[in-house]
């Protein structure tokens, strides 16, 4: 059976290659891929070889995606053919083999597919704001509103934060915030600091989401942060080019900096404040199919496979890359 995947083959480069499809073993699912999703910092990471991502090529990419099962292994249970799922950590292709315990059933006829299928980064940003234990009234900001923030905000929403700030250059993506649950949005100038005070009857942030990555923005969020305040890194800083004065910035006001990456998270039971990959998933799509968290608003574009070398020339190269890019496989 044949196969086709999105490979990167030198730095800015990436290619549409033949393959084949490698059957399932005992404890795998082959899965028929209908939707992929693009995680935009993630994947430039590895397409320009940014610092801590393997440095070599050929990549295959891809942690985010939704299709339907063809073929089951001899010990798996729980998922037959024709089943929808979510797949995670499988690749862009047109067909994943993939272990079982890396798929959730998405069982709920009304959710689209294209929704559905941005669940597993929207599970990333609920792993964030999980970790900050947001209270009812406690206000909560944004550092970067990429995909995983504009889901952070619109989550922190949920969670009755009150206010939400959203804070991004980008002009677009704060009104896309804005959209999406947040109630106010800035720009990360000089007078960021003394306009979030403001907003906070002076008190500073109780609860902030950073994903910018940018070692500058997290001296941002600590001059905005209250006493006692807290800060989950969900962003992977790659380059620290921003001395951070721990003393007066961390130590003494008692900010708590939580690590936040993905891979931290419990393997087989959820407990507060920490729940499994699948959990959060279960939750999302439960949202999702009763219309209480929306993801259609930032679907931006849908291509096929074939333009995976022009689509990934614009994430390497480009500038303002677009929210919700997905492949279509079928």
């Amino acid at each position: 059976m044949k196969n086709q995947k999105i490979v990167f083959t030198a730095p800015g480069r990436a290619e549409l290659r033949d393959c084949e499809v490698r059957l399932p073993s005992d404890n795998e699912v082959l899965v028929r891929t209908e939707y992929t999703v693009v995680s935009a910092g993630t994947e430039r990471a590895n397409l320009i070889n940014l610092p801590n991502v393997p440095q070599t090529y050929p990549k295959t990419l891809g942690y985010c995606g939704i299709g339907y099962v063809e073929k089951v292994g001899g010990e798996v249970s729980g998922f037959k053919p024709g089943d929808r799922v979510l797949v995670y950590h499988g690749i862009h292709a047109a067909y994943n083999t993939i272990s079982a315990n890396q798929l959730t059933k998405v069982e709920d006829d009304r959710i689209d597919s294209r929704e559905a299928a941005f669940v597993i980064l929207a599970s990333m940003s609920l792993g964030g704001v999980r970790k900050l234990e947001v209270e009812l009234g406690e206000s909560a900001m944004v550092f970067g509103l990429g995909i995983l923030g504009v889901f952070a905000a619109q989550l922190l929403a949920l969670s009755g934060a009150n206010p939400v700030i959203a804070v991004d250059y980008d002009a677009n993506r704060r009104n896309k915030a804005l959209e999406m649950g947040a109630d106010y949005a800035l720009p990360p100038d000089v007078e960021l600091v003394e306009q979030v005070k403001r907003l906070t009857g002076g008190r500073g942030v109780n609860a902030t989401i950073e994903v910018t990555g940018s070692s500058e923005a997290l001296v941002q969020a600590l001059d905005c942060a209250a006493w006692m305040g807290r800060i989950a890194l969900l962003g992977c800083t790659r380059v620290s080019d921003c001395p951070v004065d721990y003393y007066n910035q961390v130590h003494r006001p008692g900010v708590k900096l939580i690590g936040a990456h993905n891979f931290v998270r419990p393997k087989v039971e959820s407990y507060p404040h920490h729940w499994t990959h699948q959990d959060d998933c279960r939750a999302l799509l439960s949202l999702l199919g009763a219309g209480k968290f929306k993801v259609l608003p930032i679907i931006s574009e849908i291509h096929a496979p074939i333009d995976a070398p022009e689509v990934y020339t614009r994430l390497a190269y480009g500038k303002d890359f677009p929210l919700g890019v997905m492949f279509g496989w079928d």
